[in-house]
């Protein structure tokens, strides 16, 4: 069996005859009497879980409370006499705090199986973090085929200067794409302006991106840099493009041609060099077919292109994305709230999200705020469990999504060997090529 580290903290200066119990169980034990010797352990050994034992005394409650802070993803245990719980305040603590407790005299059967088990969560607990740090390119969590090739295709992008539409529904996360390709790219070191181009008032779009000089209108007291030119060295992004006014699109397309601006009431060319980085939810396709877009600009914008997928295509993201706005927002939930119920992940996944990331980070957070439980339910996140809220699936539908499992299955069974999976699956390699091509799989 491999050693497992464990902090005990051990306050009331009482002997202890249950050290070398725990250690011959395969646990290493180490022993703090105070709050700094336990966080040096902390910080220089792999503590797992923290076992307390505590008494009435206000040190001892001051101790755990000093040291939580630092105790990162640890799992504690408290051991304490039964008069302890009597204390509403001492009850609080425990629920607050504590992934279980014991009572003195202690049962060391039921403690050491207490203390695997929290070492089991922490370590599983551990694995979603580094989940998360490898996938969380500016809180682009996922590690889903869909948000894989999107990572993979930002890296290829960010490598050129060349300009980038991204496209997507709202609330997919368009903005955390381009603040990624800004960051992955050459210009890190430049700044990251960022406009939404529908919430600029029409009158003062074209000073707000191209600035204006002194006196250029009523108004004008002084000179103004614009986004284009602040974002120099850079990046701009141009949230909404599709909502810009199409006589200011002839602006934007001639700074694309010349990489130059003129400021408003001004009559020098200045040159600029920034990456051009724009994102719509509409179809820009179709603007231009209706004239609301111009072709030109459409085709300078479009060089390149970044397909954000909606949450409804990656749902196997959610639970992952949940864990990670549960930790990001933790300093705004209840102490004793400890994560989500099944029954809440269940209703996560049964739910379309019509808004998108947006959407599921604005019902964490209002459920963190406004739950009373240790798990936030589906009644929490304002969502439903039934059968009956539930979207029909079609016969089209449930045939594609088992056909998409069986290749799935097969590939993952052959380890992507492409001429064993054709044969297992009974179908040609052309065929098999063309239905992982229909269903979105890279082998």
């Amino acid at each position: 069996m491999s050693v497992r580290e464990l902090l005990y903290l051990e306050t009331t200066g009482q002997a202890d005859s249950l050290v070398p119990k725990i250690s011959s169980a395969g646990w290493e034990v180490c022993v703090a009497h105070d709050t700094a010797k336990a966080r040096e352990i902390i910080d220089s050994r792999n503590i797992h879980v923290g076992l307390a034992r505590l008494d009435q005394s206000a040190d001892s409650n001051r101790e755990i409370l000093d040291l939580w802070p630092f105790s990162g993803h640890m799992e504690w245990v408290a051991m304490l006499s039964s008069s302890c719980l009597e204390s509403a305040k001492f009850a609080r603590l425990i629920t607050d705090y504590f992934y279980d407790y014991h009572t003195l005299p202690a049962d060391v059967d039921r403690l050491l199986f207490s203390l695997g088990h929290a070492y089991g969560m922490a370590t599983m607990t551990r694995t979603i973090r580094q989940d998360e740090e490898k996938f969380s390119d500016y809180e682009m969590v996922g590690a889903s085929d869909v948000m894989q090739e999107l990572f993979r295709a930002i890296r290829k992008i960010a490598s050129v200067d060349a300009p980038v539409l991204i496209t997507g529904e709202s609330g997919v996360g368009k903005e955390l794409a381009a603040m990624a390709l800004h960051e992955r790219s050459s210009r890190a070191g430049g700044p990251f302006v960022a406009v939404n181009c529908g919430a600029l008032p029409a009158n003062l779009i074209q000073s707000e991106l191209f600035g204006h000089e002194r006196g250029s209108f009523t108004g004008a007291h002084q000179r103004k840099i614009g986004h284009i030119e602040t974002a120099a060295g850079g990046t701009i992004f141009l949230d909404e493009i599709g909502d810009l006014p199409i006589e200011l699109q002839i602006n934007l397309l001639r700074f694309l041609q010349e990489k130059t601006i003129e400021r408003v009431g001004g009559t020098k060319k200045i040159p600029v060099d920034v990456r051009i980085v724009a994102a719509t939810h509409v179809d820009l396709e179709r603007a231009v077919e209706e004239g609301r877009f111009r072709e030109d600009l459409y085709y300078r914008l479009h060089v390149l292109n970044l397909q954000v997928p909606p949450l409804r295509e990656r749902k196997n993201d959610i639970e992952l994305m949940a864990r990670f706005f549960f930790d990001k927002f933790s300093k705004e939930k209840r102490k004793n709230l400890k994560g989500f119920s099944q029954k809440a992940f269940q209703a996560m996944m049964d739910h379309d999200w019509p808004g998108n990331v947006r959407e599921l980070i604005n019902r964490i957070r209002r459920a963190m705020i406004m739950s009373d439980k240790r798990l936030i339910t589906p009644q929490d996140l304002g969502l439903h469990t039934t059968a009956s809220r539930r979207r029909m699936v079609t016969l089209d539908e449930a045939r594609g999504e088992a056909e998409k499992a069986a290749i799935q299955h097969c590939l993952a069974r052959t380890r992507s060997n492409i001429s064993r999976a054709a044969r297992e699956l009974g179908v040609s390699r052309v065929t098999l090529y063309r239905l992982m091509e229909k269903y979105h799989i890279c082998a």
